[in-house]
């Protein structure tokens, strides 16, 4: 995620593909400030405007009902906007503005179900009363599910979702998320017609010190190394590793937070991974597998509870930031410096070996988005590096999936902390290429009022807009309720916030009512923005030194019960628009590669001469003949495969070969015999070696 790291902090955000909701009204001039936070790319707050009020988002049963019969009366358009004008002065001030809406068959569906399944069913599909913990298959609200560990808790599901999963046919369909999200297994996701709502896993499989501070506690003050990372904290368990770590990955996250990430109205989790769950050479400390153990556990309850599946390779060879989340805090050595090019090349044989495992079909219909890299550092990496290295891991892709809708996984970019206008055009043609932001508030440095802070997330969906239309589907996979940077260890350990009045932020126990309202309206307005979303981050864990947990407007789990996080994150819809009395919409069509229809895959040439791998400058200073002396790795190595899971009750599951692809048979990046690297984690100011250890 972005905390302390995201200094350019240019909010790029996506509003995602439901033309439902909003952006400012380009001819207002109110709104003209938050569309000039996009005029160069980059997102620049806009002055205060204290005359401009915030409204209610709630609306009241009356104008909820009225919503609900406006829908209903004309279903049968894919797409329908209404416009709602002139709200009589007796409308309570909640209901001040209705927004125009499109919706989708499916989209009316959704809305319309909002009271109706409120009330949830109890028993099970094919069973009677409330499910038995050994022989049922599926079950809806108040159903019994038993976990791995002899633990049993009750499904809840208000919104008529269900959980579906038999032991004997493990691959079979699955659960339903909700009414108006599609059962894996049996109904395809579509984008342009359901929105992706969902929250991030992070500190989990990879972890960061905020987020599971107890974990690093233990060592912070005792361990002979600092202990500021996940690299430091697997040196620093020595030999207890492969068990605290284990342990930490067996009971942070587990089948139980499945079933309460749908029972909070979302179907989408966002899951960062390392490149430690493949491998791991010379003297890089990461415990090696175990996570990916995990991760297979991920996409069995993600289909047991109808949630997809966005997997995010947050940690790269060399770290693409210099974050602790890249698994290493320090210098960045991915296409940067004199190992910036083996690193890439490294990463170009893991996205490879990911890809082939998760598009064989016992996953794919879990596994929906595939991001390639989080955060990549454009700042320090540069402009043309980047696009190069995408350009080199879009064709590993494709190569092994093909092109065309059910051609494997989305594939997700990040864009640099740059804004989404940069990418207009790139790849143009490409075949599912999702655009991925991470707009955060909390590292502005703004100090404005929490009602000022709550507006300003709007002003993001301009931009978002214009990316659905132009470049395609557009994600927002991190954004926070947070309006500051204050919370234990946010900016690092060792790190202080920048922001005042900490101590009375991270008090979250003692918030009023007033101040959980106004957090609440950001993170409507956030959603309402990004449309298809992924909070950061679901859980935030107990310090041992605090017994309790910090950051808690990064803490969806938290934010829920008290009050910030919505019950129903639909409550969102419209949002925008009511605040800025106006609104511009998404007409839901992308460009048809976007979605892998006619076209998909083929990029103009144009733009595969401006973007070739490896690049004709690799930063900080090499150019020209001096890239070709940079040291690569060869393509000679054997090629790994990932496992697949085990199932007892389904000994002889065909739980696939880990490659999807046969003829994706170019062997694996490897260190060349004989030749001397400098540290591929320290090697940007090394001198360039001698003698020529590949090359270009």
């Amino acid at each position: 995620m972005a905390h302390y790291k995201s200094l350019s902090l240019t909010g790029e955000v996506e509003m995602a593909n439901s033309p439902r909701h909003s952006t400012a009204d380009l001819n207002d001039p109110w709104n003209d400030e938050l569309v000039n936070m996009y005029t160069d790319g980059r997102l620049y707050q806009p002055a205060s405007n204290a005359e401009t009020p915030l409204q209610p988002n709630t609306p009241s049963k009356a104008v909820l009902a009225r919503r609900m019969n406006q829908r209903k009366q004309n279903p049968r358009r894919r797409r329908n906007i209404w416009i709602v004008l002139g709200v009589a002065a007796i409308v309570v001030i909640a209901a001040a503005v209705v927004v125009g809406v499109i919706l989708s068959k499916k989209h009316s569906s959704e809305e319309s179900s909002s009271s109706s399944s409120s009330s949830g069913s109890s028993g099970s599909a094919g069973t009677s009363g409330s499910g038995s913990t050994n022989s049922a298959t599926s079950g809806k609200t108040g159903s019994k599910i038993k976990m791995d560990d002899g633990t049993t808790f009750t499904y809840t599901n208000n919104f008529g979702g269900d959980w579906a999963m038999d032991p004997t046919s493990p691959f079979a369909a699955g659960g339903k998320a909700q009414t108006w999200s599609p059962r894996i297994g049996s109904e395809d996701w579509v984008w342009g017609e359901h929105i992706a709502r969902g929250v991030n896993l992070g500190g989990w499989l990879v972890t960061e010190p905020f987020i599971s501070p107890a974990l690093y506690e233990e060592y912070v003050n005792s361990s002979s190394i600092p202990v500021v990372d996940e690299w430091s904290l697997s040196l620093a368990m020595g030999s207890d590793l492969a068990t605290k770590m284990e342990a930490h990955y067996k009971t942070f996250i587990t089948e139980q937070d499945f079933a309460d990430i749908a029972a909070a109205g979302l179907n989408y989790v966002r899951i960062p991974l390392g490149f430690w769950a493949i491998e791991t050479i010379n003297d890089e400390p990461f415990l090696v597998g175990t996570s990916w153990k995990y991760f297979l556990k991920a996409i069995e309850w993600g289909r047991k509870y109808g949630i997809r599946i966005f997997l995010d390779l947050h940690a790269l060879p060399g770290s693409q930031n210099g974050w602790n989340h890249s698994g290493k805090s320090g210098s960045v050595n991915f296409m940067n410096g004199v190992m910036g090019l083996a690193n890439a090349e490294r990463t170009l044989t893991y996205l490879r070996i990911i890809t082939e495992f998760i598009s064989q079909p016992q996953y794919r219909d879990v596994v929906g988005i595939f991001g390639i890299v989080n955060e990549i550092l454009w700042a320090t990496i540069g402009e043309t590096s980047v696009q190069s290295f995408y350009l080199a891991a879009y064709d590993a892709i494709r190569n092994s999936t093909g092109v065309g809708a059910g051609s494997g996984p989305y594939i997700a970019i990040h864009e640099g902390f740059q804004g989404p206008a940069i990418w207009e055009g790139f790849l143009s043609g490409a075949d599912r290429l999702t655009l991925d932001q991470h707009p955060y508030l909390a590292f502005t440095g703004d100090t404005s009022p929490i009602d000022q802070m709550a507006l300003k997330p709007c002003g993001w969906a301009v931009a978002t807009n214009q990316s659905q239309s132009v470049f395609g589907v557009t994600v927002g996979g991190e954004f926070a309720t947070a309006i500051n940077n204050c919370g234990l260890w946010l900016n690092g350990i060792g790190s202080t916030p920048s922001s005042p009045d900490c101590a009375t932020w991270d008090n979250w126990s003692a918030y009023s009512a007033a101040t959980i309202a106004s957090l609440q309206q950001v993170t409507l307005a956030s959603m309402d923005a990004l449309q298809n979303f992924f909070f950061w981050t679901w859980k935030i864990g107990n310090s041992t030194v605090l017994g309790t947990s910090s950051c808690p407007m990064w803490h969806y789990q938290l934010g829920l019960q008290q009050g910030w996080i919505p019950k129903d994150p639909r409550a969102a819809i419209g949002h925008c628009a009511q605040v800025l009395s106006s609104s511009q919409l998404f007409n839901g069509n992308y460009p048809a590669t976007a979605t892998g229809g006619t076209g998909a895959g083929t990029i103009a040439p144009t733009q595969l001469a401006s973007h070739t791998f490896p690049p004709a400058s690799i930063m900080p200073s090499f150019t020209g003949t001096q890239v070709a002396l940079l040291p690569t790795y060869t393509p000679t190595g054997s090629l790994k495969t990932l496992p697949g899971p085990t199932f007892t009750a389904a000994p002889s599951a065909t739980v696939g070969m880990g490659w999807n692809n046969a003829a994706d048979n170019q062997p694996a990046y490897v260190p060349i015999s004989g030749c001397t690297y400098p540290d591929p984690w320290n090697a940007v100011s090394s001198p360039l070696p001698s003698t020529t250890c590949g090359g270009n």
